[in-house]
């Protein structure tokens, strides 16, 4: 995987080391589907990967090992909104799912909306023309079920 490539005559927005951490994480669970590396090879190559320096170390780790030790619980989250089987998905998307779920899931101190966006923006930078909102029917969808209080209270937010 090679990192997207910026849209011209916009500037590079600075990423921060969580946005960072979960780019090198969809890396790294990528190199688990796709070559069936160990959460132990993933952290030893992402730890030599140009810009690693400057993601959040922890939430990285914290990402991948719960990614792939949680992996069929949380496939069993996602499942009930998905249209084919999770084996069947791009590896790609596929794996934004995971995080996603996992954030959604373990990471209650991040508001769902900064969640979906995160994986949206992932799907879009790595993704395919429409994984993005494939990623974002699915993940609304979960972040209703549960998160669902506060879901609700950003709805009422927004009607005013």
């Amino acid at each position: 995987m090679t990192e997207a490539k910026k849209p011209a005559g916009k500037p590079a927005a600075a990423k921060s080391p969580r946005r960072r951490s979960r780019e090198f994480a969809l890396q790294g669970l990528y190199q688990w589907r796709i070559g069936g590396q160990d959460e132990a090879a993933i952290e030893a190559h992402m730890a030599d990967v140009s810009g690693f320096d400057k993601a959040d170390r922890e939430f990285f780790v914290g990402l991948v090992r719960g990614a792939l030790a949680q992996r069929e619980a949380l496939v069993a989250e996602l499942t009930p909104f998905l249209d084919r089987g999770f084996d069947e998905m791009s590896p790609i998307e596929a794996c934004i799912l995971l995080l996603g779920a996992l954030e959604l899931t373990h990471h209650p101190e991040t508001p769902y909306k900064v969640i979906i966006n995160e994986c949206i923006e992932l799907a879009k930078g790595y993704g395919g023309t429409d994984g993005h909102k494939y990623v974002n029917g699915v993940l609304d969808k979960l972040a209703g079920k549960l998160r669902a209080a506060e879901v609700e209270a950003k709805r009422r937010q927004q009607r005013g």
